[in-house]
């Protein structure tokens, strides 16, 4: 519930809000956009001590004090009256949605389940918060609409504090694992030296370095289709109305996607199944360029891709969990999400670079191209052994 309600106000309402809060303040859209970017990279540079943090402490504290500060922010954001003043409140939320999005919770949920419940575990957070646009998406725009921009950012934010920092602040604690022969410490609770020989493993095993690699490229290839899909379906011909509609199936299809790949996953290993969802990708990436100045190719073409759409988010933790264990998964999760969020922070402005007088051609070769390295890194030593001595889920060095 956090994360739908956190994705979707601190992150997806911003599509709504950009053009408006443009006009007020007598700026560019590519002014207002420019601070989106360096809301993504704050978050960036905090990924590696907020997990430092969480694989310390937990998540209660800090989710509970990034749901407060995130909410002030929301209110301090429908009061700006200059460019500067945007810039540095959406550089704050950016620094909150790192104490509170996606790795954090994914942290928690590591921590507090075994790797027989994980899966199921953070299918259900991927599940719940993969509707965060489809929710408030509308509800930004609605609101804007009969409100404006600064009082529904101050509804927002009513919506923001009631439901996450109640939430953080009563139900996330510290989990005590359970095993066979009883109660294990949690991976809080281990020492400095433990997570820290952790990291250093899993910092020099080859595996480690492909997968970030996969998980770059494929974070590069959806964040530049989320911005270009739309253009790329005008340009072939469709009317505006229909490419935003058809593009609007991305966030749907990333929750059926999920559900496809914790399903197959009990009967397939993870890496051939993401491998080959991510080849499917680079296909119909390349399909909408050959079928896409149709309707029903051009909904073909996005249901295809759109499958693989949100299941970075839950290959991820799994793949990490699995290998390097529980000890130190905030603080290895935070080293490699760094690499991805400045993917995403540039594919836009790479794959616009890309553009030409002769259309999205190279565009959609590129997010192609990016989709296959990323399959590659997924398949890369997949079958090595975990550079840990002891089995992967155990708190143990």
């Amino acid at each position: 519930m956090t994360q739908t309600v956190g994705y979707g106000v601190l992150y997806y309402s911003f599509a709504v809000l950009m053009r408006p809060i443009a006009v007020t303040l007598q700026v560019s859209t590519a002014t207002v956009t420019g601070a989106m970017t360096c809301s993504i990279l704050a978050g960036a540079v905090m990924a590696v001590p907020v997990g430092r943090w969480l694989d310390r402490r937990g998540g209660r504290a800090l989710m509970t004090t990034g749901s407060l500060a995130a909410t002030g922010l929301l209110v301090a954001w429908s009061q700006v009256q200059q460019a500067w003043q945007l810039y540095a409140v959406l550089i704050g939320i950016g620094v909150t949605g790192a104490m509170v999005l996606y790795e954090p919770a994914f942290a928690v949920v590591v921590s507090w389940f075994d790797s027989v419940r994980r899966p199921k575990a953070l299918l259900g957070v991927t599940l719940v918060a993969g509707f965060a646009s489809a929710i408030f998406l509308p509800l930004a725009g609605s609101l804007v609409d009969r409100y404006g921009w600064r009082t529904a950012l101050l509804v927002l934010a009513v919506v923001h504090g009631a439901v996450t920092v109640p939430l953080h602040a009563l139900v996330v604690r510290k989990a005590p694992h359970l095993e066979p022969d009883g109660p294990r410490p949690a991976a809080t609770d281990r020492t400095a030296g433990d997570r820290a020989a952790v990291v250093r493993a899993a910092l020099r095993d080859a595996r480690f370095w492909a997968m970030a690699v996969a998980f770059v490229a494929h974070g590069a290839a959806m964040t530049a289709m989320t911005f270009h899909l739309v253009g790329l379906l005008t340009d072939a011909g469709h009317p505006a109305t229909f490419a935003a509609t058809v593009a609007g199936l991305l966030g749907v299809l990333s929750v059926t996607g999920r559900i496809v790949l914790t399903g197959a996953q009990r009967r397939i290993r993870m890496t051939t199944v993401v491998a080959a969802i991510f080849a499917v990708q680079a296909v119909a990436a390349l399909s909408l360029l050959v079928v896409g100045g149709s309707r029903l190719g051009a909904v073909i073409g996005v249901v295809a891709f759109g499958l693989g759409f949100g299941v970075a988010s839950l290959a991820a933790p799994a793949l990490l969990a699995d290998r390097y264990g529980t000890v130190a998964y905030a603080t290895i999760a935070g080293s490699l999400s760094v690499p991805i969020t400045l993917a995403r922070a540039g594919a836009p402005l790479g794959a616009a670079a890309l553009l030409t007088d002769g259309g999205y051609l190279p565009v959609a070769v590129g997010i192609s191209g990016a989709c296959l390295v990323a399959a590659a890194g997924i398949l890369a030593r997949a079958a090595s052994p975990s550079p840990l001595p002891s089995p992967a889920d155990s708190t143990h060095v």
